[in-house]
């Protein structure tokens, strides 16, 4: 267990590597090599890696005693793993299939894939989608902020007095914090950085729409 807490992170990132190679080579074993029914070892390897992942989290936990950035990051790329990763591994299949039938000369993509690269290519769709994640990741970045307050807040002062006065997301030693938990406190400071950004990206596919 020793070893485990001393080299969590780097267990964790030569999973996650490894879990990716391992769709990489589901993709190119299934159109490069045509094995089929091999190309499940890998997809089946990188189900592996995720529930080792979620099992190294756990295991941390149950010996440290303490829910930290470590297992919330584990938990972030898991819940990725099983909702926008889908898509993001059947446009990453698409793709495998399509460079690998330009090298072999032949025609893998189905009338539908093509279908699907073309509509994923509007500029109207790509808004349209910019916009749903922009809604959804709204929502979950305010329903955690509440989560958090209720779990954590600084209950001396109300949750508008800290939206009102932001002088405490500029400096960590300034009294009071929003949050009783520093490690709550700093997750918050860095994802409202992150909503940002993403905010201004996916509103950009609206406003500044590309012609083609």
């Amino acid at each position: 267990m020793t070893f485990l807490i001393e080299n969590q992170w780097a267990i964790f990132i030569t999973l996650e590597v490894s879990a990716l190679i391992c769709l990489l080579l589901f993709a190119v074993v299934r159109y490069a090599f045509t094995k089929v029914r091999f190309s499940y070892t890998f997809l089946f390897l990188f189900i592996v890696m995720i529930l080792l992942e979620a099992l190294l989290a756990y295991l941390v936990y149950l010996e440290t005693g303490e829910f930290t950035t470590f297992q919330i990051v584990i938990m972030i790329f898991i819940i990725y793993a099983g909702t926008f990763g889908v898509s993001d591994f059947k446009r990453m299949d698409r793709w495998v299939k399509d460079k690998v039938g330009k090298w072999k000369g032949i025609d893998l993509l189905t009338e539908k894939d093509r279908e699907i690269m073309a509509y994923l290519k509007d500029p109207k769709v790509i808004a349209r989608r910019a916009r749903y994640w922009f809604y959804a990741h709204t929502v979950v970045f305010i329903s955690a902020i509440y989560v958090f307050w209720l779990l954590y807040g600084n209950d001396s002062y109300s949750l508008d007095y800290f939206i009102l006065n932001l002088e405490w997301y500029g400096d960590e030693l300034l009294e009071p914090q929003p949050f009783t938990s520093e490690l709550i406190t700093n997750i918050v400071r860095v994802w409202a950085i992150v909503f940002v950004v993403d905010s201004i990206i996916n509103w950009s596919y609206t406003l500044f729409p590309s012609k083609k």
